[in-house]
């Protein structure tokens, strides 16, 4: 039953609480950035020379610390699916700001290895993951664009933290730019997940999209709340054209975002030049989210998926082909459309095909497998780049992956189990 501060709440306006909650969640995702690449990167230097490692020891730690980090996440799913997503996110705010202050102390190469693990694990792993979980909760016909509203978030941080950290840094020094950065994430999440987090719509008296609640409690737990289990969703061939997917578009993007400076300077842009197309590529993304979310909520579910996968594959062979400032836009607002596919589609798949009542595992497994792609995906690039001089060959076979994936994609179908989906089959 809903509370009497929820009930207050609810009848306290005519707009659906649920757009609160996709605020909030996106502030989550923004306040993930102390764990994720982009902010990272502001740091290799000053670190380096303070504990004396190398720039490729440290690219390791970092690569093997994501790694352990993805086979947590399954884990963390199921304390979501247990406790709710308001208890669990107060838990991975208050851990993300420790590890924060962790990172900041670390006085050797294994204590710096652990805050590496520590902070992708709550901030990359864990608070994108809540984040995505509690959007899906409270939205099922618009959850499109609730999520490409989400992740706005990841945008904004694109833009705030590397210059944030960068001015933290030459003001105060890496170590207290971190102890900052830790302080930072408790004022800012804190307050929003203790007084304005609801776990889910039932909790106050709705259903997703703001629909009011069936009138029966056992209705609303059968119709409302539908979703496979973990093992379940396991023996469902969607999950694996859609882990398959996910692992293709982590795995390449990741892949794009590492190389492509050096893919493009190696084709006879300039360095300067090869930097300003991520911000043509952010600009893309944010334009191009609501969009892009509005798609997702009207046409087929797995048409949408195999759009992605192409124009991932196309974002491959166009980098190739970027060797002017016009070709190198180009290339730049096609890859700021995938990414808007790609952030979207992340939280999007997993409670569309099976449900809501154990998303928690179900899309923490799902995001452990894209993890990995995105560890082991700058690993061929490097090695063409080190064979051969070159990756435009090797980046035209990777385009293949995805390419193959689209048409798989056309096959998805909703398990028997799932309500709620029958415009998007």
């Amino acid at each position: 039953m809903p509370s009497e501060r929820e009930e207050t709440i609810s009848s306290r306006s005519g707009v659906f609480y649920g757009w609160t909650i996709v605020a909030v969640a996106s502030l989550g995702i923004f306040v993930s950035g102390p764990g994720q690449s982009h902010t990272f990167s502001v740091f290799v230097e000053p670190i380096g020379r303070d504990l004396g490692v190398s720039k490729a020891t440290l690219a390791t730690a970092y690569g093997l610390a994501t790694l352990a980090a993805a086979f947590l996440l399954p884990r963390m799913g199921r304390f979501f699916d247990r406790y709710g997503p308001k208890r669990m996110l107060t838990i991975v705010v208050l851990l993300l700001g420790l590890a924060c202050l962790f990172f900041g102390a670390a006085a050797n190469f294994i204590w710096l290895s652990i805050g590496f693990a520590l902070l992708r694990f709550f901030g990359q792993g864990s608070m994108m993951l809540g984040c995505a979980n509690l959007v899906s909760q409270w939205f099922s016909r618009n959850r499109g664009i609730a999520l490409s509203l989400m992740a706005l978030g990841f945008g904004v941080s694109m833009a705030v933290h590397p210059p944030l950290s960068h001015y933290l840094l030459e003001t105060f020094g890496w170590r207290q730019a971190w102890f900052m950065l830790g302080g930072l994430t408790w004022l800012l999440m804190l307050p929003p997940v203790i007084f304005l987090v609801v776990n889910k719509p039932e909790d106050m008296g709705l259903a997703p999209d703001g629909a009011p609640a069936p009138k029966s409690e056992s209705a609303s737990e059968e119709e409302t709340i539908s979703g496979l289990t973990l093992n379940e969703a396991l023996r469902e061939r969607s999950f694996y054209i859609l882990s398959a997917g996910m692992f293709a578009i982590a795995m390449l993007v990741t892949t794009l975002h590492f190389y492509q400076v050096s893919i493009l300077t190696s084709q006879g842009l300039s360095a300067e030049m090869a930097a300003r197309v991520f911000a043509v590529s952010a600009v893309a993304m944010v334009v191009a989210m609501p969009v892009v979310g509005r798609v997702f909520d009207r046409v087929r579910t797995r048409f949408v998926c195999a759009a992605a996968l192409l124009i991932t594959a196309g974002s491959l062979i166009a980098v190739t082909h970027a060797n002017s400032t016009e070709t190198a836009i180009l290339y730049a607002l096609l890859f700021g459309l995938n990414n808007a596919f790609s952030m979207t589609m992340f939280g999007y798949v997993w409670p569309r095909y099976f449900g809501r009542r154990h998303i928690g595992s179900i899309q923490g497994t799902g995001q452990m497998i894209g993890v990995v792609g995105a560890s082991l995906g700058p690993l061929p690039v490097g090695l063409a780049f080190d064979l051969v001089g070159s990756a435009s060959g090797t980046l035209w076979m990777l385009a293949l992956f995805p390419a193959v994936c689209a048409g798989l994609a056309l096959g998805l179908k909703t398990p028997s189990g799932v309500s709620g989906q029958a415009h998007l089959e």
